[in-house]
């Protein structure tokens, strides 16, 4: 795995052994760049934005993010270990939330995100409850743009008030973009 633009592009993240975690893969971190450089989703633009990396295993989104001119980013998991090795090969020092993403509570960061990504493990019904805790902590701009990332097969109920813009699939993962309703 590599990070694919930006200040740190070409330089390697470190993928568990495994499959604990599934880290996004480069081709699917691409063309999600390359989609939020030429969607016209309504979103921020992605210099000097507020990103979540929901989820996060390795940081690659996020890092990918912050590579890219991003001003920062939340990294959120149960599990920071993997993410902190790669923070620390890049001698990024990004806020980190080590806890239940489902269970935030209010938000932390001095403004509401502009992007928030979230990529749970396939099949266990957690993007849901992630997206509620995301909306009701008030971690979200109302322009936000939330992608998922699903299995290619795997169907999201989209909780109120989000609206799904477009999803595309990506050999085994799906992404999909959501905002919020007006």
């Amino acid at each position: 795995m590599r990070i694919i633009g930006g200040q740190w592009r070409g330089r390697r993240v470190l993928a568990p052994t495994g499959t604990d975690v599934r880290p996004t893969a480069d081709r699917t971190r691409e063309a999600l760049f390359n989609i939020l450089t030429h969607a016209g989703f309504g979103q921020a633009p992605l210099a000097g934005s507020v990103w979540l990396d929901i989820f996060c295993g390795t940081g690659a989104v996020g890092l990918e993010a912050l590579s890219r001119g991003a001003e920062t980013c939340l990294f959120v998991d149960r599990d920071v270990s993997l993410a902190r090795a790669n923070f620390t090969a890049l001698r990024a020092n990004p806020p980190v939330v080590q806890g239940d993403a489902t269970k935030l509570g209010p938000r932390s960061l001095a403004r509401p995100a502009d992007f928030a990504y979230l990529d749970p493990p396939y099949g266990r019904d957690l993007l849901t409850p992630a997206l509620e805790a995301l909306r009701a902590g008030d971690w979200l701009a109302p322009t936000a743009l939330v992608i998922l990332e699903s299995a290619a097969t795997e169907t999201i109920p989209l909780p109120m008030p989000f609206k799904l813009h477009d999803s595309r699939v990506y050999g085994a993962a799906k992404l999909w973009f959501a905002g919020l309703s007006s």
